[in-house]
């Protein structure tokens, strides 16, 4: 088996809880306050306040035919992932349903479009990083994608917009912007989500003391240098550029490292979507100390 086809326990068990935590936020938050949704999703909810169809079977129903459509597009595994995000969603939208729990955020409309936003967004960014979908949008999606060349993202934000648009039959506009609102934290938590909780800095370092700035780094952060080559664009010089990766918590320490040992340095902090690898993904392996 190819090593992208590999499928893992981890991967199924954190695509059921990503879908569980979104389906929460559908019923307890979403449906209990008017508010409504794009993609499946939202087509779901549009049919529930006009027909009252249950949103467990409409979203499974209007999936099947799409997953049908694009399965070759997906891949064995994402195939696999996305029939089973699929299940979980319309599993769990059913057994929610069934739960008497009442979120009490007094009517405010303000905390409930945030605390959807939150709830899906952490939701379907499980789902995502766990290589799975679930469902709906996501394959339409790949399909202009690969047929007509319209970018994922412009396609999502296309059929996002006409679901929007047409759940103004059942909710009125005040309704609508805080559903606006509940999109964007959603759209933050999911790249959050994503891009993983540890966040972290990159850093390039300038300076004619590169040496000595990479010793007291490795000596009192613990953390690798690597040099790069680089080359001065006024004088055409070439010369060594330090690059490390830390934590955002020892910028400040970086900094003064730097200013200690060369203060005319060159030095630029940029941010880091995410980090794999000895420090950051798992744990520091523990250097013996000589003294």
């Amino acid at each position: 088996m190819r090593q992208d086809e590999t499928m893992r326990l981890r991967d199924f068990i954190f695509i059921a809880m990503g879908a569980a935590l979104y389906a929460f936020g559908l019923v307890y938050v979403n449906i209990v306050n008017k508010l409504a949704d794009g993609g499946v999703a939202g087509i779901s909810l549009i049919l529930r306040a006009l027909f009252n169809l249950n949103p467990a079977y409409t979203t499974f129903a209007i999936n099947v035919p799409l997953l049908l459509i694009g399965w070759r597009l997906l891949g064995r595994r994402s195939f696999v992932y996305t029939v089973f995000g699929i299940t979980m969603l319309s599993i769990w939208l059913w057994v929610w349903q069934r739960v008497p729990i009442v979120i009490n955020i007094h009517h405010d409309l303000f905390i409930a479009g945030a605390l959807a936003g939150i709830m899906g967004g952490f939701g379907c960014g499980l789902v995502y990083r766990s290589g799975g979908t679930l469902g709906g949008t996501d394959i339409i999606a790949r399909i202009f994608e690969k047929q007509s060349g319209v970018p994922m993202g412009r396609s999502l934000l296309i059929q996002d917009v006409v679901v929007l648009s047409a759940s103004l039959v059942y909710i009125d506009v005040v309704h609508m912007m805080y559903t606006l609102l509940c999109s964007f934290v959603f759209t933050q938590i999911v790249n959050f989500t994503q891009s993983g909780a540890y966040a972290a800095r990159a850093i390039m370092i300038m300076s004619d003391k590169n040496e000595d700035i990479a010793a007291a780094i490795i000596a009192e952060l613990q953390r690798g240098v690597t040099y790069l080559d680089a080359e001065g664009g006024f004088t055409n010089t070439p010369r060594k550029m330090l690059y490390c990766v830390i934590s955002p918590r020892e910028v400040q320490t970086m900094r003064r490292i730097v200013e200690r040992i060369d203060d005319h340095a060159f030095m630029s902090i940029l941010p880091v979507q995410q980090n794999i690898g000895e420090g950051f993904s798992y744990k520091v392996v523990k250097r013996r100390s000589l003294f």
